[in-house]
């Protein structure tokens, strides 16, 4: 690819990863049973507040949408450019695929549909990091649960999971780095960094009630 390409390739991928991302499927069903999602609850649009303001199943279908929110973005992006653009190189198609997950997280961050005021991108997140550096996620999922278990504060797990998947994917890359899967490339961990500063950066106010000692739990 030529750099005028180059730059069409990122722009589109961009555009429709943000537009994707965009979709508030917690605003979504929060209206299809009768309530807006912003103004009940903690008002956050994600898939937590739809557990407690809807119901359990309601808010494991907006989970597992938020979650496809980013998986798809990263996976199409690869196996397009993979099957499509044969001569694309394997480093422009991994900074394709970061694109394409930083635009569906911003786009659930700042929604263009509910006037740049979305999620938290906990759930996006995941699943865009679930799709470029497996291993590191899956043990950052098992250190979410075991801190969710102990604390019933999904916030407090959310950001110690965050902070922590970093931290795992160099443990894993100076341990297990002959193994491909728990390899991760020095780009995507830069970007796994600043995924985790951002989901840590979203969840201010709630910082501020766990240190307070009022923040919501779970029971």
């Amino acid at each position: 690819m030529d750099t005028t390409q180059l730059i069409i390739f990122y722009a589109t991928i961009f555009i429709l990863s943000y537009l994707f991302g965009s979709i508030p499927w917690a605003f979504i069903i929060g209206k299809a049973n009768g309530v807006d999602i912003r103004k009940c609850g903690s008002g956050n649009v994600g898939a937590t507040n739809v557990t407690r303001t809807v119901g359990k199943c309601w808010g494991k279908l907006c989970f597992a949408c938020d979650l496809l929110k980013g998986v798809l973005p990263v996976v199409t992006v690869s196996l397009i450019a993979k099957k499509y653009l044969p001569s694309t190189t394997e480093s422009t198609i991994n900074y394709g695929c970061m694109v394409a997950g930083f635009s569906a997280i911003s786009g659930h961050v700042w929604t263009i549909f509910l006037k740049f005021k979305g999620g938290k991108g906990i759930s996006t997140s995941a699943g865009v990091l679930l799709a470029l550096a497996p291993a590191p996620v899956l043990a950052a999922l098992i250190l979410w649960v075991i801190i969710f278990k102990t604390s019933k504060m999904v916030s407090l797990a959310s950001i110690i999971a965050a902070g922590a998947l970093p931290i795992i994917a160099v443990i894993f890359n100076y341990t297990l780095k002959k193994y491909s899967f728990f390899a991760t490339e020095k780009p995507i961990l830069i970007f796994l960094v600043v995924i985790a500063v951002i989901a840590i950066a979203k969840h201010r106010s709630n910082i501020k009630r766990i240190i307070a000692g009022t923040e919501s739990k779970f029971r």
